[in-house]
């Protein structure tokens, strides 16, 4: 399935996906904690139990997980039709997560740029790399070029980058990429230790004695300018541009020490009447208003693009809603993250709009509606798992092992379900019993198993290749439930008569989440889909 289609293609694309997960959805809805309490492995058909049950861990990411053939793939028994269905249509429907279209995996031997060091991007200068890791700099990198790209081509200059975190992004793009950058960030904490990193790098530019504008190695001694506050993905936009404005800092002067300013601003939650927002009630009537400090529309088009890196639930949401109303938005870069935050139908009434669906078309489908499981699901590292299987990894026995516990939890509290246990280290090398009493002594239970008697415990521990095939099932629809989400939000922007496109950007084994969202205001013909090949 090519990723780049027609917005028709993409609706019948959205179709297929909810009719495939009307039949197989139980299994991304599981949690594998609760295999044997709920019988998950009994909730399977039988005849993919027998063809399942004995493979070994590199069968399984051979056969099952990857959409390619390889040495492990050979394996002696039939598969039943309907298995093979389900593996074929899970492949097909989800978005090929490789750069030039290309679907399945590759070699886990990482992006060429780590080649010579393994914890250093050679693309990177050394000053965007300190504090940074290894994945982080490959991201930031990658989607700094299509940033610039898009920002020169759309004449938006300004960059606006919504859940800054620690700056790594906008530091690169303002010293780095000489664009000027706002960083909105919601945690003050993280802001402070932004503003920290990017003295870092003056103080390192100043060391370089830097005379003129320009530091040596090409690099700006304009750092991004600092913003603390939430964005709200339901605020009228004119909210939102009231909150990037400039601000004077105590002692007069727009900007604080070394051309940065840590502000702190909020975005208050708004009353405004659906109707008002849609209608542009309050200060949206006249934009002109809100055109100091260089943000506003003129005679040049929109100047803002918005940019989110792993931008997290809702927050996503916000770069679209924002980009969609707000006039002078004219583009968007978007990598969502923590898809389970996302608000939804599941979550409760919402007094707007849900972050899920957001395009008419995909709430009118039936059986859109994605569990809090699912969309938790899709958040999973695919190729990193795959990676695991094929090494066989020692930690795949934690799976059993957290099942198990379960039943053990319910015996001694039922009403108890679902609880989180923090990570235990090296459980592999564990015995259940240990593990089980860490595991109970940090919910506060008391670390016993009397009440479950050794046979039936025994039994269980045994089934531990039973558990990794169910959470290869599941796994095999995170990509496709992904899809379904990003498929959501390019028909939303469409709907609005935008153009946009999906691009899987970064390598899927540094970053999981590799598939970065951009939209224009602006006619840019064939240009979005030659970014990836460019980068």
């Amino acid at each position: 399935m090519a990723a780049f289609s027609s917005l028709e293609e993409q609706r019948r694309l959205a179709a297929n996906i909810t009719r495939f997960l009307a039949l197989y959805g139980h299994i991304a809805d599981a949690y594998v904690i609760e295999f044997f309490t709920d019988n998950l492995w009994g909730s399977l058909p039988l005849s993919w139990q027998a063809a399942l049950a004995h493979l070994t861990p590199p069968q399984l990411a051979a056969l099952l997980l990857e959409d390619r053939r390889s040495p492990e793939a050979s394996y002696s028994s039939v598969w039943p039709l309907s298995l093979l269905a389900f593996r074929a249509t899970a492949h097909s429907l989800a978005f090929p997560r490789r750069a030039g279209g290309q679907g399945g995996t590759s070699g886990s031997e990482g992006p060429e740029e780590f080649q010579g060091n393994p914890l250093q991007s050679a693309r990177l200068h050394p000053l965007f790399r300190k504090h940074v890791k290894p994945k982080k700099q490959h991201e930031i990198w990658r989607l700094g070029q299509v940033v610039k790209r898009l920002s020169e081509l759309t004449g938006c200059h300004h960059i606006v980058d919504v859940g800054s975190g620690q700056g790594h992004l906008s530091r690169f793009l303002a010293f780095g990429l000489h664009l000027p950058v706002i960083a909105v960030e919601g945690d003050a904490r993280l802001v402070t230790q932004a503003a920290k990193f990017d003295q870092e790098v003056l103080q390192a530019l100043e060391k370089e004695e830097v005379t003129g504008s320009q530091a040596p190695g090409g690099l700006s001694p304009q750092g991004p300018r600092h913003v603390v506050g939430w964005v709200d993905p339901e605020a009228p936009w004119t909210e939102f541009l009231h909150l990037l404005q400039p601000r004077q800092d105590p002692g007069g002067s727009p900007e604080g020490a070394a051309g940065m300013l840590l502000e702190k601003r909020s975005c208050p939650p708004i009353t405004v009447p659906r109707e008002g927002r849609r209608a542009g009630a309050g200060r949206e009537d006249n934009p002109a208003a809100l055109e100091d400090g260089g943000l506003g529309e003129g005679q040049g088009g929109p100047r803002l693009l918005l940019t989110g890196l792993h931008a997290c639930g809702d927050l996503s949401v916000a770069v679209l809603r924002h980009f969609a109303r707000c006039p002078q938005v004219g583009a968007i870069t978007s990598v969502g993250c923590c898809y389970m935050k996302l608000t939804t139908e599941e979550t409760g009434p919402c007094p707007y709009e849900w972050g899920y669906p957001l395009s008419s078309w995909v709430a009118s489908l039936p059986g859109h509606q994605l569990s809090y499981k699912a969309r938790e699901g899709a958040c999973h590292a695919l190729e990193d798992y795959i990676g695991r299987l094929r090494r066989q990894s020692p930690g795949l026995q934690t799976h059993c092992f957290r099942a198990t516990l379960e039943t053990v939890i319910r015996a001694v509290d039922p009403a108890k379900r679902r609880l989180g246990v923090q990570t235990i280290k090296k459980a592999h090398t564990l015995s259940f019993q240990e593990y089980a009493r860490l595991g109970l002594e940090r919910l506060g239970l008391e670390a016993s198993l009397a009440l479950v008697p050794p046979e039936p415990l025994a039994a269980m521990l045994a089934q531990e290749q039973q558990v990794v095939v169910f959470f290869c099932l599941a796994l095999l629809l995170a990509p496709v439930v992904e899809t379904l989400i990003l498929l959501d939000r390019m028909i939303y922007l469409q709907e609005q008569g935008f153009q946009c496109e999906l691009l899987p950007l970064f390598d899927p084994h540094f970053s999981p989440r590799n598939l970065v969202l951009l939209a224009a205001k602006t006619k840019l013909g064939s240009f979005l889909r030659g970014l990836s090949a460019e980068t």
